[in-house]
């Protein structure tokens, strides 16, 4: 089965908490949890980080980012997974580099003094609580495997799901839409985000799904749901 590999961006809204040890002393680090923890949380013993932030002094190029981990990896014999990220929490906006594949906590601060090795600068500390509401846009690739017509699935995690939507929702029309779609739908326990992704053509909107279990029935219903509200 093909593999497509496709480059853009995802935007989703989550609760996140600062890493407040095993890091580089000062700076400003931001743990992203994996939307469906507490379910995925029953199947493996060992408390991994999702989602790490390592929040920058000033913006970063993706390229940059990219390069850096390159070296990373093959320095340390490592398979980390890094993106350009922008996090905003109330009206303050955050540059950094998100970072995926981090085997245990006590190893983040081993990860990002090799990104300061590598020449990037860390935003000082932010006092945050736990759980702070956060908007998270992240650039990224993508793999995809065409399930049907404008339906993918991931290669790597079976329970997540994108689909194509015909228009741009801003963030309040899609959570508007969201709202009322959960509320009037029998899938139930699904984490929904909004992005895009750039074709030779131009940009395709996508929306992606994560549920344990979840089938293409299901993503079938949940795509319906959002056609009828951009008709």
């Amino acid at each position: 089965m093909e593999i497509r590999e496709l480059i853009g961006k995802i935007t989703l809204q989550e609760n996140v908490s600062p890493i407040e040890r095993n890091k580089v002393n000062g700076t400003f680090v931001i743990h992203i949890p994996n939307p469906l923890a507490s379910y995925y949380s029953r199947f493996t013993e060992v408390n991994r980080p999702n989602s790490i932030v390592f929040v920058t002094k000033d913006p970063v190029s993706f390229e940059r980012i990219l390069r850096a981990t390159k070296i990373i990896n093959s320095k340390n014999t490592l398979q980390i997974n890094s993106a350009k990220c922008e996090v905003m929490i109330g009206r303050n906006k955050y540059s950094g580099i998100r970072v995926m594949g981090i085997d245990r906590y006590t190893n983040i601060d081993k990860v990002q003094s090799a990104y300061h090795e590598e020449g990037f600068e860390f935003h000082k500390n932010v006092r945050l609580s736990k759980g702070t509401d956060a908007l998270i846009r992240v650039n990224k690739f993508f793999n995809f495997i065409d399930v049907e017509d404008k339906i993918y699935q991931s290669p790597n995690n079976k329970d997540r799901f994108y689909f194509e939507v015909p228009r741009y929702m801003d963030w309040e029309e899609f959570r508007t839409h969201t709202f009322a779609i959960k509320n009037n739908i029998s899938v139930t326990n699904y984490d929904i985000a909004k992005g895009i992704i750039y074709e030779k053509d131009g940009i395709t909107d996508i929306l992606r799904v994560i549920k344990p279990n979840i089938t293409v029935d299901m993503v079938r219903q949940i795509r319906e749901k959002y056609l009828n509200k951009l008709s």
